[in-house]
């Protein structure tokens, strides 16, 4: 199955950090490729864990393609992790984890995709062009949760 892999330090804590990255409904004011997120489901099933499940739509202007998927995330504040899987919606498997480390004054993030997306006739060469776009959105997602959080830390001083 092919995977993303992506980390990032952000010089903000992670109490700054940490609910920028569960805002998800604002990812799209960030991420040129999303359309949408929409919360459909949002339950807190322990003290420290909260569970959500959204609506997603992006497009894939290569392949001329919207994509849509429903995914759900468990989020650990104990762990400072967010595990996700698509529960129904275009990929074929969709899933993964968000993990926040709290260095103090900053947060280091890692965020791994592991996914497969079958089209119909899909070539070794799209496949590279996929994989690209994957890994793109996986860094951008992190770069734009920098930009905001350090912005947020910075205007807090």
């Amino acid at each position: 199955m092919p995977r993303v892999e992506s980390a990032l330090s952000i010089y903000a804590p992670l109490a700054v950090v940490w609910p920028l990255a569960q805002d998800v409904e604002k990812f799209p004011d960030i991420m040129p490729d999303l359309i949408s997120v929409k919360v459909l489901e949002r339950e807190r099933t322990t003290p420290e864990t909260v569970r959500v499940v959204t609506e997603w739509k992006g497009h894939i202007k290569q392949f001329n393609r919207t994509m849509l998927w429903v995914e759900e995330d468990v989020w650990s504040e104990e762990e400072h992790t967010c595990h996700f899987w698509q529960v129904r919606g275009d990929f074929t498997e969709y899933r993964g984890v968000w993990k926040f480390v709290d260095e103090g004054d900053r947060t280091e993030v890692f965020l791994t995709v592991d996914y497969v997306f079958d089209i119909p006739l899909l070539g070794a060469l799209m496949k590279k062009v996929l994989q690209k776009l994957m890994q793109d959105n996986a860094d951008g997602m992190l770069a734009s949760l920098k930009t905001e959080a350090e912005r947020q830390a910075n205007s807090e001083q």
